[in-house]
């Protein structure tokens, strides 16, 4: 596949318009280390929520997507739609405690929220095991999705699709900063969607399609198009609806999508203006990102069951790509080399868009933890800002050529999407409590964040898989995350009830700062009342059950967006309109909840 004259010019305009942002704004995030890593916490709600949008427009998530839907069709979804709940919890009851807790990263919380030695090893653990083993195996997914694209669309091999990928995306990174980031992201964003849109239109008029009505009546895509699973089939109705609704949305980790909020969407709350704009920028985002941006994903997915109804006509269309990377994620990369010049050069800008903002987002947020959370606190703790602006450049540099190597490595998106969530089950609880229940301790999240990763590989070990989660097995298939979820919670609670408290003095200053109200703090404040602190303030209300009713309003918005959207493309107009008033209703009753809020604690 060859690029025009015209395409060349499409891509080179927009490489240079995101890399002027990047040295424009690049004096000033060299000033010092807030400005580097939160723009000195000055950032508007509009501009964060699309970069939060921009930052998941990955190159890996299309692929995800297509996997998904050739799999289990677009109910499949259904594996990642779940985490709305995470998302709208965190926009109406912990972006604004994100935001008063005006800490630099979410590691510097476990300070404040922790005392003593065990609080300390958590923040510098965690931060090299979020920030650069979690953070390079993410990155390594998006830039696993580049390798496909490069090699399916253009023929490169996976090396120098890596270093061009990576030299352009690391130098951008290095030196704009967090600032570069957020302001290029909003040029990203439309790129991107400029580009998943036309490549949806043309796919779908191709003429072996015929139109989106040749499409949804093809024998290879009717029994894909429906948004819920079949309930006839009851392993993919508990593996795509039950588990992800009852289990996996509050209890797994995962980036983007962490429960109570965190990563790379704590950090763009820190840098907001203040709670408002914190809420804002949270709600904006999953609006965009569950609700409108996958169905062009969806369209060119379903369209890849017409012209490559399996791996076999993959591999035969193209010929070049080694079996350990052919997988069904390719099929996008491949409805991709249909697209005509001029829209090819969009969608390639598009494509390298997507994958800019992903990977500068991780490199920045994950040095963000190596600069405040480790160099600052374990190696030098009166370093300049000259000096801690540096560090974070070269842990960039670091970190994008420590996943490029990983990405060398990986087959496909899915089984990496499977891994990060098994490791994070059953520390998600702790992460939602640990703001409302003051016993939770250090050691909790310690236990947790180790016995779930213990439990996740010992389970994904060939001989214990088989025995317990094999068709004769003793749990099916879908066990797994529930099984990691149960014994990992029994042990963080053993933990935290076989340990010491925090120190009063610790609890005292927290909930003063934060004013996170509940019945969880009661004893607390027993204490504080005893010996004459005045903690508590009197005029904030607990918007804790205000936040949960806001949060279901805000899920049937949502979610009635997305079926919405998905019988228009379908043609069921009826259904649409009933999902329009569903979402029209919800979202007036979700203003007037929204209005009792503010109230409350803006």
């Amino acid at each position: 596949m060859k690029l025009s004259i015209l395409d060349y010019g499409i891509i080179v305009t927009f490489l240079l318009s995101v890399l002027l942002i990047g040295v424009v704004v690049s004096k000033r995030s060299g000033k010092n280390s807030s400005e580097y890593f939160l723009s000195g916490r000055s950032m508007p709600w509009w501009l964060l929520g699309f970069s939060m949008v921009a930052t998941t427009f990955s190159t890996d998530t299309p692929n995800l997507v297509t996997n998904l839907v050739r799999k289990n069709g677009v109910a499949g979804n259904w594996e990642w739609w779940a985490f709305l709940l995470t998302g709208l919890l965190t926009v109406f009851v912990y972006a604004k405690l994100w935001r008063r807790s005006n800490v630099n990263t979410d590691m510097e919380f476990y300070e404040l929220r922790y005392s003593g030695k065990p609080a300390r090893f958590l923040r510098g653990f965690r931060s090299i095991y979020l920030g650069v083993i979690f953070n390079v195996l993410a990155m390594a997914g998006v830039t696993l999705a580049a390798i496909k694209i490069g090699g399916i669309m253009f023929g490169l091999p996976p090396l120098h699709t890596v270093g061009y990928a990576a030299l352009i995306t690391v130098v951008f990174s290095a030196i704009g900063g967090f600032k570069g980031v957020v302001y290029s992201d909003f040029l990203l964003f439309f790129v991107a969607m400029a580009g998943s849109i036309g490549a949806a239109y043309y796919c779908v008029n191709l003429p072996e399609v015929n139109g989106l009505d040749g499409l949804i009546t093809h024998p290879n895509v009717v029994d894909k198009i429906s948004l819920l699973p079949s309930w006839s089939n009851k392993e993919m109705i508990i593996s795509l609806l039950v588990i992800p609704l009852a289990v996996q949305w509050w209890s797994s980790w995962y980036p983007g999508a962490e429960p109570g909020g965190g990563g790379y969407i704590a950090q763009r709350m820190l840098a907001a203006k203040d709670e408002s704009h914190a809420i804002g920028a949270t709600f904006f985002f999953n609006i965009m990102h569950y609700a409108l941006r996958p169905w062009p994903w969806i369209i060119v997915a379903l369209t890849s069951l017409v012209l490559y109804p399996d791996l076999a006509s993959i591999k035969e269309a193209f010929p070049d790509v080694t079996n350990d990377k052919l997988g069904h994620d390719l099929a996008y990369s491949a409805m991709l080399t249909k697209l005509p010049s001029g829209l090819l050069g969009v969608v390639v800008a598009s494509l390298v868009a997507a994958y800019m903002s992903t990977i500068s987002t991780h490199l920045n947020w994950g040095a963000s933890y190596v600069v405040n959370d480790v160099y600052k606190q374990f190696v030098k703790k009166d370093a300049s800002e000259k000096e801690l602006v540096n560090v974070g450049r070269i842990s960039t540099v670091l970190l994008m050529a420590i996943s490029a190597v990983i990405a060398l490595l990986l087959t496909d998106a899915v089984q990496l999407f499977k891994y990060i969530l098994m490791f994070g089950a059953g520390t998600g609880l702790i992460f939602l409590l640990r703001w409302f229940w003051w016993r939770i301790n250090a050691w909790s999240e310690i236990s947790a964040m180790f016995s779930s990763g213990i439990i996740s590989i010992i389970i994904n070990i060939e001989v214990v898989k088989n025995s317990m989660f094999g068709d004769a097995g003793i749990f099916p298939s879908w066990g797994q995350i529930p099984f990691v979820v149960v014994v990992t919670t029994i042990i963080w609670l053993l933990a935290t009830f076989l340990t010491k408290p925090d120190e009063d003095k610790t609890l005292f200053n927290f909930y003063k700062k934060i004013q996170p109200g509940g019945p969880g703090w009661d004893k607390i404040l027993q204490r504080a009342n005893e010996e004459g602190i005045d903690i508590v303030d009197k005029e904030e209300k607990w918007a804790v059950p205000l936040g949960i009713g806001a949060m279901l309003l805000g899920c049937v918005l949502v979610y009635g967006a997305l079926f919405a959207t998905g019988n228009l493309i379908y043609g069921k107009y009826t259904d649409a309109i009933i999902f329009i008033v569903v979402t029209l209703v919800s979202g007036g009753l979700l203003v007037k909840v929204w209005n009792k809020m503010k109230n409350n604690f803006l």
